[in-house]
């Protein structure tokens, strides 16, 4: 009877009420809580002290436990129930790039005209600022019902997407029944994105002395056809487009070749691919239509998807291919639909359904694992990376309102 009485409550308008009024109350601490994160540098494998402030923002507000596993993420539990749902920040960050390309300090978190601007303002510390107060939230108002949930702060995704997940999961530190990504969908209900791989494509040639360069073979001739045919296959991967992700697509990010000196005829080559992957594409599919290139063939050229082996902050390291698949849910799955549930009481009008442009820890979740998973975040997508990297303090109120809802909303529907 307890368990069915949550389930009504929070459909009740005074508790829908209640819990934007909490949202609103705790503005003034999410907004400190995030300029504190944004004010401590934390790239992929360096997230220590960002990990120790959220530790100490979960032990303040209440959470009935907090533990950091081998590879560094930091999880939190609200509530005791035998569901588990997990809400995901990832809470490392890429760099500034160049400082005098900002208009604000990147590290100081600057906020003006109900705006907050610096490193990881959108991607994505906003949502791990969001979850904490959603959880406080939750538990004052008692909305966990039959679920515990976990509010989990992962590390490394901007090297390498879902590798904090797969650790997570196949190490068994938690197994949650559905996932909530709160990486920026500008307050929109995601469902899904194409995933991506990154290839490389070597070739191999004999050197000798750049004057006679005839009594060589150039590695970098050999991969001049191979570079023409792949921009050739980005424009043909139009057939078979998914009429909701789109298009999966192939460019070349980085070009490399060696020789003895610069004197010389290159002996080797090298070009990195980024390819997007839409339904219908994976790993074999995508190096199998590089290997069958004519130019590829003809150049004996070797094609290799890449692994990730890079040390957590911890000192593990945890190696992984760089095949981070696809996933999408139908629009009218129970998690989609719990969200736009939440997403309702959170906006107080029906919200959009939409996917992401980039690639998010869904891939371990969704992709490899198949545990139903959805996107709601704060922030707009399209500062993510940019020097205008930004949050508005209103996304931040209606974020914590939709967390806070969301495990009973997801219990009503599955």
């Amino acid at each position: 009877m307890q368990v069915q009485s949550q389930q009504v409550r929070w459909t009740d308008d005074q508790v829908q009420a209640e819990v934007r009024t909490l949202a609103r109350k705790y503005q003034d601490q999410m907004v400190k809580f995030l300029r504190d994160m944004i004010a401590i540098p934390s790239e992929s494998g360096r997230e220590e002290q960002v990990i120790a402030r959220i530790r100490r923002e979960m032990e303040a507000v209440g959470f009935d436990e907090i533990k950091i596993d081998g590879l560094g993420n930091i999880l939190g539990r609200v509530g005791s129930g035998k569901r588990v749902v997990a809400l995901d920040a990832h809470i490392d960050t890429v760099g500034v790039g160049n400082p005098g390309n900002w208009k604000v300090d990147p590290y100081q978190g600057d906020l003006k005209d109900g705006i907050i601007y610096g490193r990881g303002a959108s991607d994505q510390e906003a949502g791990m600022a969001a979850m904490v107060y959603g959880a406080k939230i939750l538990k004052e108002l008692d909305l966990a019902g039959d679920c515990q949930v976990w509010i989990t702060g992962t590390v490394m995704e901007e090297d390498c997407d879902g590798l904090c997940w797969q650790y997570i999961l196949k190490e068994k530190v938690l197994e949650p029944e559905v996932v909530v990504s709160t990486e920026p969908t500008n307050l929109s209900v995601y469902r899904g994105h194409r995933g991506r791989m990154e290839i490389n494509v070597r070739t191999s040639g004999i050197s000798c002395h750049g004057s006679a360069p005839e009594r060589g073979v150039n590695a970098v001739y050999k991969m001049a056809p191979i570079i023409a045919e792949i921009e050739k296959l980005n424009e043909s991967l139009v057939v078979g487009a998914d009429p909701f992700l789109g298009k999966g697509s192939v460019t070349i990010s980085e070009i490399r070749s060696t020789s003895p000196s610069l004197c010389a005829v290159a002996d080797s080559c090298a070009i990195h691919l980024d390819r997007r992957l839409t339904t219908g594409e994976d790993l074999d599919f995508a190096v199998s239509q590089i290997q069958q290139l004519p130019s590829v063939k003809a150049a004996g050229a070797e094609v290799v998807v890449l692994d990730y082996a890079e040390k957590a902050y911890t000192g593990l390291i945890y190696p992984t291919k760089k095949y981070y698949p696809t996933w999408l849910l139908p629009e009218d799955h129970a998690a989609v639909q719990a969200g736009v549930d939440a997403a309702r009481i959170a906006l107080e009008k029906e919200p959009t359904v939409g996917k992401w442009i980039f690639s998010t820890n869904g891939t371990a979740t969704c992709g490899m694992f198949g545990i139903p998973t959805i996107g709601f975040g704060p922030a707009n997508e399209v500062h993510a990376h940019s020097v205008d990297d930004q949050c508005p303090v209103e996304d931040l109120v209606r974020a914590a309102a939709f967390y806070a809802v969301f495990p009973a909303a997801w219990s009503s529907r599955a």
